[in-house]
C-alpha cells in the first residue's frame, strides 16, 4: 500500500512538473516571429570581430518590422584560444543582449559550427559543457524569460544516442548552475525533423525541442555553392509548374539532386510542405514538449522572387495554424528577405505581405 507520505510527495512532484513545463510551453510561444543574424558565425570572414555589423538602426528596423525574437549564432570554437575566448567577440554578445533588452526582444545564444561527431564526442562536449558553465554563470542574472540558450546548432550525421548522451552531459552541467533556463535542444542529422520524430524527449521538463526546416531542399537551396553538385539545378519555381520547371543540369546526374528533381513534382507544393511539418507536431503531441522550427528560409541567389515569397509565407502560415513558433533564416545573409542592404527600401512588396508588415507597424 502506498503511504499518504508517498502520495503526496508523488503529487508534488507531478504538479512541479507540470508548473515547469507549462511555463517552457508559454516561454516558447514568446519565440515567435524571430529571425537570425548571421554575424558571429561567418568563421570565413577573417576580420568578423573588428566591426560592428549589427548597430542600434538594425534594431530599430527589426522592431518596425515587427519580430519579436532575434536568434544569435556563434562560432565559438573558431573564436577559442587556449581554452580562452576572445574578449571582443563576448564583449558583442554583451552588447547584442543589451540591446535586445532595449527593444524588447527574446534572444536565443545558439552554439553553432562546433566539431562534435562521433570520432571527437568524448573530448570535444568537455569543450562544449566549458563554455556553456561559463555563458551560463555569466548570464545567470539575465532573466530566463527573455535569454535561451540553444545547446548545439545542427548536430551531423552520427549516432542519435551519442548526440543524446552528449546532449545529457550538457543539461546537467547546466542544471548544476542554473535550473530555470530554458535550454534549446535538436536533434541529429542537422535538427532534422525525421530523426527528431525518432526520438525520445529527454529527462527534463524545461525543454525546447527545435527543428529545421528547409524541405523541399530542392528548391530552397537550389544553387547553393557550398552543398554542391546535387543542387546546380537553378530557376526551381514553388510551386512546381511543369510549364516554367527548368532541365536537370548535368552536373546533378547520378547524384540525389536527380532523385530530388523528379520527386519535386510531388513535393514541391503548399500539401507537401503541410505534411512533412505534421510529422514533428504529431510527435510534440505525442509527447507533449514544446517544439520551435529554429530555422526556415530560401536561399536568394537563384531562386525568384515571388516563389520565395510564396514558399516563406506557407511555411510561416502552416507553423502558425500547427502553434509552433518559428524563426527566420535569416537577416542579413544569402537568405535574406530583402533585395540588398536591410532596409524598408529594399523590402520587396510581396515579403511585407509574407511578414504582415504594414507601415503602421
Amino acid at each position: 500500500m502506498v503511504s499518504l507520505l508517498t502520495l503526496f510527495i508523488t503529487i508534488g512532484c507531478d504538479a512541479q512538473s507540470f508548473n515547469n513545463q507549462s511555463a517552457t510551453f508559454k516561454r516558447a510561444q514568446t519565440l515567435d516571429n524571430g529571425v537570425s543574424i548571421s554575424w558571429l558565425e561567418q568563421t570565413w570572414n577573417k576580420n568578423i570581430l573588428d566591426s560592428n555589423i549589427i548597430t542600434m538602426s538594425d534594431f530599430r528596423l527589426l522592431k518596425q518590422l515587427g519580430f519579436k525574437c532575434i536568434r544569435i549564432p556563434v562560432a565559438f570554437s573558431h573564436f577559442q584560444t587556449n581554452n580562452s575566448y576572445n574578449p571582443k567577440l563576448l564583449e558583442h554578445i554583451d552588447q547584442i543582449l543589451r540591446l535586445c533588452h532595449l527593444y524588447g526582444f527574446k534572444v536565443i545564444i545558439c552554439y553553432h559550427s562546433g566539431n562534435l561527431d562521433e570520432n571527437t564526442y568524448m573530448s570535444e562536449n568537455q569543450i562544449i559543457i566549458a563554455l556553456w558553465e561559463m555563458l551560463t554563470k555569466k548570464y545567470y542574472q539575465q532573466s530566463a524569460d527573455d535569454l535561451f540558450f540553444e545547446l548545439y546548432n545542427e548536430p551531423p550525421h552520427m549516432n542519435p544516442n551519442i548526440w543524446q548522451n552528449a546532449a545529457s552531459e550538457i543539461i546537467k552541467a547546466i542544471r548544476k548552475i542554473d535550473k530555470k533556463r530554458t535550454l534549446i535542444i535538436g536533434a541529429s542529422n542537422f535538427n532534422s525533423i525525421y530523426e527528431l520524430s525518432r526520438t525520445t524527449p529527454l529527462e527534463d521538463d524545461n525543454l525546447i525541442y527545435t527543428f529545421h526546416f528547409y524541405e523541399p531542399f530542392f528548391f530552397t537551396h537550389q544553387g547553393a555553392e557550398w552543398i554542391g553538385d546535387q543542387v546546380a539545378t537553378t530557376g526551381v519555381p514553388f510551386p512546381y509548374n511543369a510549364s516554367i520547371f527548368p532541365p536537370l543540369n548535368p552536373k546533378a546526374k547520378n547524384t540525389w539532386g536527380e532523385t530530388n528533381y523528379y520527386q519535386y513534382r510531388t513535393d514541391g507544393n503548399e500539401q507537401s510542405v503541410k505534411d512533412k511539418l505534421q510529422i514533428i507536431k504529431n510527435w510534440g503531441i505525442k509527447y507533449n514538449v514544446p517544439l520551435l522550427c529554429g530555422e526556415y528560409g530560401a536561399y536568394n541567389k537563384y531562386a525568384d522572387q515571388a516563389s520565395r515569397c510564396r514558399y516563406i509565407k506557407t511555411v510561416r502560415q502552416t507553423l502558425k495554424v500547427m502553434q509552433i513558433p518559428g524563426i527566420l533564416w535569416d537577416y542579413n545573409s544569402s537568405f535574406s528577405i530583402f533585395e540588398g542592404k536591410p532596409s524598408l527600401r529594399n523590402l520587396p512588396d510581396c515579403m511585407r505581405d509574407v511578414i504582415n508588415y504594414t507601415s503602421r507597424n
